[in-house]
């Protein structure tokens, strides 16, 4: 059977990656300036650590968290609110063959590495990492 290109185990492509971070930098500034006609969007301050891209680069997944944390369901309806135009904001700047849809997604990572330092501080986990 012949291999797809796009298998589970291959990871991203060096172009997803790239268009992944310029889109992310792209997002992050347009937030940052308020450039969206939306008061409640422009009054909280939005962190976007990452996107990641589909293979043919029509569709941007932003993981993305509110600063400090709290209303995080809340800056995911009002970016969902807001897609339409943040994605023309977006490829307005970037020049792509097609402006990828965006979704939004809650930054998870912070809650993980916080789990992490909590279990690294159990005493039985540190005695076997010690050892």
């Amino acid at each position: 059977m012949a291999k797809n290109r796009f298998s589970e185990g291959s990871g991203p492509s060096q172009r997803q990656l790239r268009v992944g971070e310029l889109i992310r930098r792209t997002l992050s500034d347009v937030l940052n300036r308020g450039d969206i006609h939306d008061p409640d969007l422009n009054r909280l301050s939005i962190t976007v650590g990452e996107v990641r891209t589909s293979p043919d680069l029509k569709v941007a997944t932003a993981y993305v968290l509110p600063l400090g944390g709290k209303g995080q369901e809340e800056v995911v309806e009002l970016l969902k609110r807001n897609q339409g135009e943040l994605r023309r904001a977006v490829s307005k700047k970037l020049t792509l063959k097609y402006a990828p849809e965006l979704r939004f997604r809650l930054d998870e990572t912070f809650d993980r590495m916080d789990e992490t330092r909590r279990l690294f501080a159990q005493d039985d986990v540190r005695r076997d990492v010690e050892d």
